[in-house]
């Protein structure tokens, strides 16, 4: 397989690059990313694909988002907001008590979304990802207290047996809720948003597992470019296909900077019943942005620390040069100009910009003259120091940056449990 970049296929097929990247995440082309820069392809799939390429027609594309009912839309009064007692804010997830309620989460990552419903009371059934080296993060956590997590490998739900057994397991357990943060790089406002790429629909499957499980309730993250990705389109297809299955499905706006998050991090967050209630959001805990919690405020507790790779403060190696470049980048301001939010310095006295996994580049520190480590990335997502990552350092921001803050999760589970007691 040799590698091409985007301006070299342009070149011999005659695209534009947008028409390219279609091709490419829709695997119309079938190559394998680059961990560097462009696509492996094979030279006779490329052959093939330059000779089919006049009579390729993009509606086959668009025409797997067709809608079931394209006016389906959510009425403001199909959800509410519930005021959270902050006196069952914690962070303990290792000893505190549990209220009874079990759920599973599919595309449980490094485990956000699970350790923020664990510090709520909350007790996991079944975390599934197909990543080995990420699923080992989830269970040297979440396993260490709940045994039964140890008894699954990464899985791969895209797999029809993997599907039957999860179900088969999942309806002998008394199971409240599946959740999911379903992978959102497709979707993401930075990518060419091409809903054909398979990680766009994984939502499918997980629809799959919940038309058979029937949990009372689901709860589902992805990015706000979802929005408005082919005019509303893949929105409104997820909401058809979840009341198709008798689902009521809402959505709504959230900044993890409302419920403590040190981050402005604005994210859609979907959530469904099937038992006619309707459906539960937490209400602010932080209205004022003004008392939003600074990174200065999480981050100060790491600056004078050594070096610690089994508590993933593992420092990036800049040369002294970088390091004075590094110390010259204006608060606010980014060292690169093509990036928005990596290497960006935030402000010590306000909330950081949103943690991204997808670069795997972090934040500059705003004192230091080096990048923030895991530890502090972690920190930023509102994980707690007894979380700890495994894998490569370039694994560890990927996994702390893709996953949903658990103060976020926390919130949400904990307005939840309130409804399902009542």
């Amino acid at each position: 397989m040799k590698n091409f970049t985007i301006k070299e296929l342009t070149k011999v097929s005659g695209l534009n690059r947008t028409d390219i990247k279609k091709h490419l995440i829709a695997q119309t082309l079938k190559n394998k990313p680059s961990t560097s820069k462009g696509y492996f392809i094979d030279q006779d799939e490329l052959n093939r694909w330059l000779q089919e390429l006049s009579n390729f027609n993009f509606e086959k594309i668009n025409s797997m988002f067709n809608c079931v009912d394209e006016s389906y839309s959510i009425k403001s009064d199909e959800y509410y907001e519930s005021v959270i007692d902050i006196s069952k804010l914690s962070d303990n997830w290792a000893t505190n008590n549990l209220n009874g309620v079990k759920f599973a989460d599919f595309f449980c990552g490094a485990g956000g979304l699970s350790l923020g419903l664990v510090m709520a009371g909350m007790e996991p059934i079944l975390g599934v990802e197909n990543n080995e080296s990420i699923y080992k993060t989830y269970q040297n956590n979440l396993g260490k207290r709940f045994s039964n997590l140890n008894c699954f490998n990464a899985m791969d739900i895209t797999n029809d047996e993997t599907k039957k057994s999860i179900i088969d397991y999942l309806k002998g357990q008394d199971i409240k809720i599946i959740c999911g943060g379903f992978p959102c790089q497709g979707f993401s406002c930075s990518g060419s948003r091409v809903i054909s790429d398979v990680r766009n629909t994984l939502y499918s499957d997980m629809l799959d597992i919940v038309k058979a499980v029937k949990p009372e309730y689901i709860i589902m993250e992805n990015v706000l470019g979802l929005m408005t990705i082919y005019e509303g389109k893949v929105l409104r297809k997820i909401l058809s296909d979840y009341r198709s299955v008798g689902y009521k499905l809402s959505y709504k706006e959230i900044n993890a900077a409302d419920y403590g998050v040190a981050q402005m991090r604005k994210r859609i967050i979907f959530i469904g019943n099937r038992i006619g209630k309707k459906n539960v959001y937490p209400a602010k805990l932080i209205e004022d942005p003004n008392n939003y919690i600074p990174c200065g405020a999480i981050l100060e507790k790491y600056k004078n620390l050594k070096e610690d790779i089994s508590f993933n403060h593992i420092f990036s190696k800049h040369s002294p040069e970088m390091q004075q470049r590094l110390l010259s980048v204006p608060e606010g301001k980014c060292l690169y100009s093509n990036y928005n939010d990596s290497w960006k310095k935030c402000p010590k006295d306000k909330p950081s910009c949103t943690i991204k996994g997808n670069h795997g580049a972090t934040n500059i520190h705003y004192e230091l003259p080096r990048v923030i480590t895991p530890r502090e990335m972690a920190a930023l997502q509102s994980f707690p120091d007894d979380y700890i990552f495994y894998g490569t350092k370039h694994s560890q921001l990927l996994q702390i940056g893709n996953a949903v803050p658990p103060y976020v999760a926390r919130a949400i589970g904990l307005a939840l449990l309130k409804e399902i007691q009542n």
